[in-house]
């Protein structure tokens, strides 16, 4: 996770938090992308905005850099951007190419943390600029700060004592405004208001502001204002002076894009280590819906096109944002260090972890919302000035098993919009959720994958949180869209003589619809009966729970019987014959069957799976196996179907043709996502996408390979995923799809449910582990709702440390050992052996600091 040279040319880290945009950090130390204004900004920057340092010895300047390495070829300019700044100009001033930086830089990333080190043979020291936001599972509000934090350290590895200035430059986003200097306790901070006639309910309005808690400290609220290259000649010339930057103020606001800055000093003895801290924050707290708005007509008092951030609410301006990282900070630092290094110091293979802590970035991106009342709400990724795909989409958000475990109470919020906002009368969910919330719900029919993986994303929050209060109140809905399969009312005919084999028309995550029994989309609907039941039950809803495993069984019975195909599951459809698509209309306004689905040149149905093999045949099992519903399908062939896939589908590029998007390529490795092996016919127009290798579905294949013993099949799948991402070709902090930030890469997360046999159902105060990798010097994180911690086990013992929270645990599986002795911080406690399981005599509170040990 060291990067250097043209390894950190893509890096954009980003920092920010849940639900208040970013910014991004990158591989050279430069600010990008700056996504804080309500909506994407990629390859963006904001004028000079930047850090810079300089060493005096004796109040003489000794050297003085901008705090960033080498700029990275082409030299040529940026295309697409005005002429003056453009291709044909060269690199963009703000880039600070111009000025002198370091010739050594190497960006070291460990999620949530990033440090860039650097160094030069001119500059007396050895600085690193240290990055992060508060990322604390549990904790959404503390990881939901709207600012990035900064550390500068620098060592004075000079035989003399040095004075070490490092200043922090922002440029004002706001065509007329102001800067404002002030001070409260010990934080000296300046902050960038836009002009007074911009309304505060406006999404024009916000602010910016950059803190220190330095004691040494200065403020310059502007840079000098003058024309051409006026204002970086002035600022360098000040800042190379002896001492802290002198004051300038204005009395008129402008137009020219101000720059105010904070200079802080330390003294470094010789061998000496000194650290300044830096926040920037920022408040645009008021979220317009720019890309699908409500008619101006049907606005009311409650539905309107612009609320306010659920971060605007903790934090009405960025001062008050700044003063609270900056007071916070020790806490805030010292709880995301004890998940850093929890994740971090597992066993896991490096290539892993760093699959599982990339990927959560997405949550600190403009890629996920908090609207006013808190609930979360997500897009599927972003683009570069737009967002991707609206609405939390159940198909997408399916395969995203970060946020559940870190971060629940967000995750409930999303079943609960969902059910209340999204389900039509005949129990169809439209699995785009509509904001403001509480306008008509989306026109897309529904999807067969979304609204089943739903059904099993509440049974996992559930089991997750143990509050069946919480299940009660969802339960009408939830059983609702599970009889929807085969409701009279369903226009595209799931399952109408309800036996668990899908016919008719359903709609999928590859953006289309199958016609007639597959094992990927029948499975999602089987597991969705399966999990359905064990909540009829807790409902005291014995019946229903008998139906839906009847149903379960039939169905599963028929896919073992007609679906398998010696080696993999395949797709049960005669394409040939245009009568499968007659029986459905036009019902959701988006065509008929026939006229959208039959190619009348090939005389075949387009864009189905038939014979082929699919990554995501066995994406139901996936979930299965991590939420404890057991086997969907029958294991052995199960384990076939995934050596299909990594036979088939994972191929290297070069000589492979791909007509759709291009995730992978040349020498790279990938995993298609649906293959026609030698001797299988394949379509004209088979499946959308069967060509491409998408990240999310790649992940998803791979740790079914783990849950099933293919260890070195999936491991293999995702290290050459990690591999495409090496900071050259693309960036390891965004995994894309459908957009940048893409929110179905966070199914990496499941790779640690796996490796470590992760095992929860708080609902009974229950986790096990069942370690398949390293299990006699093993150790990993875990977290449920409330509590977090680490698991370790050697030869002889485990132990269960809570590293933050509080939990209650009846049982507890400690890889099936059986113990001899249990003690809670070290005292012995009563328990007994049932089965693999270590009932306790007593349910067993949990708190941070606890440490559970058996022997």
């Amino acid at each position: 996770m060291r990067y250097e040279g043209r390894k950190t040319q893509t890096i954009s880290f980003p920092l920010g938090g849940i639900g208040t945009g970013s910014i991004g950090l990158s591989g050279n130390g430069r600010l990008l992308d700056w996504e804080i204004r309500n909506r994407p900004n990629k390859n963006s920057d904001n004028g000079f905005s930047f850090f810079a340092i300089k060493a005096e010895e004796d109040g003489k300047l000794v050297d003085a850099r901008v705090l960033q390495g080498d700029y990275l070829p082409p030299y040529h300019g940026h295309i697409h951007v005005n002429s003056v700044r453009g291709f044909g100009t060269g690199p963009d001033r703000a880039t600070l190419a111009g000025v002198p930086n370091f010739r050594g830089c190497v960006f070291e990333g460990t999620y949530p943390y990033a440090h860039v080190h650097f160094s030069d043979e001119k500059f007396p020291g050895k600085p690193i600029l240290k990055a992060f936001n508060p990322f604390i599972p549990s904790n959404a509000d503390d990881s939901g700060i709207p600012a990035a934090f900064f550390t500068v350290e620098v060592q004075n590895d000079t035989d003399k004592d040095l004075d070490y200035t490092v200043a922090f430059c922002l440029q004002t986003m706001f065509a007329f405004g102001w800067n404002r200097a002030s001070k409260d306790g010990n934080i000296s901070m300046i902050t960038l208001l836009p002009c007074d006639d911009i309304s505060t309910e406006s999404p024009a309005y916000g602010n910016l502001s950059i803190a220190t808690d330095n004691t040494d400290c200065s403020l310059q609220e502007y840079w000098y204002r003058g024309r051409w290259f006026d204002m970086l000649s002035v600022f360098w010339q000040n800042f190379c002076e002896s001492g802290l930057i002198r004051e300038r103020t204005y009395s008129e606001n402008n137009a020219c894009g101000d720059v105010g800055v904070i200079t802080a000093r330390v003294h470094a003895k010789a061998g000496e280590t000194k650290e300044i801290r830096f926040v920037l924050a920022w408040n645009f707290p008021n979220f317009e819906n720019y890309w699908n708005p409500m008619k101006t007509e049907d606005e009311t008092e409650t539905l309107k096109n612009v609320w306010k951030n659920y971060y605007a609410k903790q934090f009405p301006t960025s001062q008050s944002a700044a003063l609270y990282a900056l007071r916070e900070w020790d806490r805030l630092d010292s709880e995301t260090r004890l998940f850093h290094d929890a994740l971090h110091g597992s066993t896991l293979p490096d290539y892993a972890v760093e699959a599982i802590a990339s990927t959560m970035s997405v949550l600190k991106t403009p890629t996920c919302l908090r609207l006013e009342d808190g609930t979360f709400w997500g897009w599927e990724g972003v683009h570069i000035t737009v967002g991707s795909c609206e609405g939390s989409c159940t198909h997408v958000w399916n395969y995203a098993y970060a946020q559940p475990f870190l971060f629940p109470e967000l995750e409930r919020s999303m079943r609960t919009s969902h059910y209340k906002y999204d389900l039509d009368d005949a129990g169809g969910l439209r699995f785009r959720t509509q904001v403001p919330l509480g306008r008509a719900y989306s026109g897309h029919r529904p999807c067969v994958d979304g609204q089943y993986g739903d059904v099993m994303k509440v049974y996992r929050e559930w089991k997750l949180c143990g509050d069946t209060q919480w299940l009660k109140k969802l339960w009408p809905a939830v059983k609702k869209s599970i009889e929807f399969a085969w409701s009279e009312d369903n226009p595209d005919k799931w399952d109408a003589n309800c036996d668990g084999v899908l016919e008719g028309r359903q709609h999928h995550t590859l953006d289309m619809e199958l016609f007639g029994p597959s094992p990927w989309l029948n499975g999602f609907y089987l597991a969705g009966l399966k999990a359905g039941a064990e909540m009829a039950k807790a409902m005291g809803e014995q019946d229903t729970a008998q139906k839906y495993l009847e149903v379960f069984e039939n169905g599963r019975k028929w896919i073992e019987e007609n679906l398998f195909n010696g080696e993999y599951y395949e797709q049960k459809v005669d394409i040939k014959d245009p009568n499968v698509l007659l029986p459905f209309g036009d019902a959701y306004g988006q065509g008929t069957a026939y006229d959208v689905y039959w190619n009348h040149e090939a005389k075949e149905i387009k864009y189905q799976i038939v014979n082929g093999c699919s990554i995501d045949q066995m994406t139901p099992q996936w979930h299965a196996r991590l939420l404890g519903l057991g086997d969907i399908f029958e294991p052995e062939r199960v384990r076939s179907a995934l050596a299909s896939v990594y036979k088939y589908n994972n191929k290297t590029m070069r000589d492979f043709f791909n007509p759709c998007r291009i995730f992978s390529l040349n020498d790279e490795r990938g995993a298609i996502m649906c293959a026609y092996p030698d001797g299988v016919e394949k379509p004209v127009l088979p499946v959308v996408y069967a060509e491409e290798t998408m990240y999310g579905f790649e992940y998803t294949a791979a740790v079914t390979m783990l849950q099933y013993g293919l260890m070195d099949e999936g491991l293999d799948m995702i290290r050459s995923i990690r591999a495409r991402h090496d900071g050259e070709n693309r960036n390891p902090w965004n995994e894309m799809e459908c957009g940048n930030n893409y929110a179905r890469s966070m199914a990496s997360y499941s790779i640690l449910l796996a490796l470590s046999g992760f095992e929860f159902d708080m609902t009974r105060g229950y986790i096990g582990f069942a370690p398949k990798i390293n299990e006699s010097d093993f150790r990993a994180f875990w977290a449920v709702d409330g509590a977090w911690g680490n698991y370790a086990q050697c030869e002889n013992e485990a132990t269960l440390t809570v590293l933050y929270g509080t939990t209650e645990l009846s049982s507890l599986k400690a890889d099936g050992r059986q113990a001899n002795l249990v003690l809670l911080n070290g005292q012995p406690i009563d328990f007994s052996m049932q089965a693999e399981e270590i009932a306790f005599a007593e349910k067993v509170a949990l708190h941070k600091g606890d440490i559970l040990t058996i022997k």
